[in-house]
């Protein structure tokens, strides 16, 4: 198996550096994910500006966080689920919310229930939606923007949850107690 080092400010490729540093300000940490992806510089930086703009997406923190999940849980992410898990509760996400996500269960709000279902529908069949899926989705009171910002946090999710998928990267501390 492929050995995957967790970079610091110290150890990192030099394009790395900076990057680790913003993801230090931002978390007060460096992520054990930010740390295996500091051997790619592009991937890196390619993740952070991913997450940037779905975080400024139209979504409120309750459907980024349903997305997220989603894609988490259909990916099987060992990291993500319970690092997304430690954001929602930090976004102040209803914790019914946060575990029907984790559990497969159904959410406590239908137009809730339709963006996890849009989510699960794009990722499982690689973009496809059948008309009635969209119409279903538009009727929720979303639109063609929030589709893309979809589109948007799957690949945000695909850079992590593949890369934790090759790096097995572990679990950071302050995520484990949602592991």
């Amino acid at each position: 198996m492929t050995e995957f080092i967790l970079y610091d400010q110290d150890n990192a490729p030099q394009a790395s550096r900076r990057l680790l540093e913003s993801s230090k300000k931002a978390f007060g940490m460096i992520p054990n994910l930010h740390a295996v992806m500091a051997e790619s510089p592009q991937l890196l930086a390619a993740y952070q500006q991913a997450h940037q703009q779905f975080l400024e997406s139209s979504l409120d923190a309750t459907e980024k966080t349903v997305v997220w999940q989603t894609i988490n849980r259909f990916h099987q992410c060992h990291y993500c689920l319970p690092a997304h898990t430690a954001i929602a509760h930090g976004m102040g996400v209803d914790k019914a919310v946060i575990e029907a996500l984790r559990e497969g269960g159904p959410l406590p709000n239908p137009k809730l229930q339709i963006l996890h279902d849009t989510t699960l529908a794009l990722v499982r069949d690689r973009g496809q939606l059948s008309e009635a899926q969209q119409a279903a989705f538009m009727t929720a009171g979303y639109d063609r923007r929030n589709l893309l910002e979809i589109v948007l946090a799957i690949g945000q999710k695909v850079m992590s949850n593949f890369t934790n998928h090759l790096a097995h990267t572990p679990v950071d501390d302050p995520f484990k107690p949602f592991v």
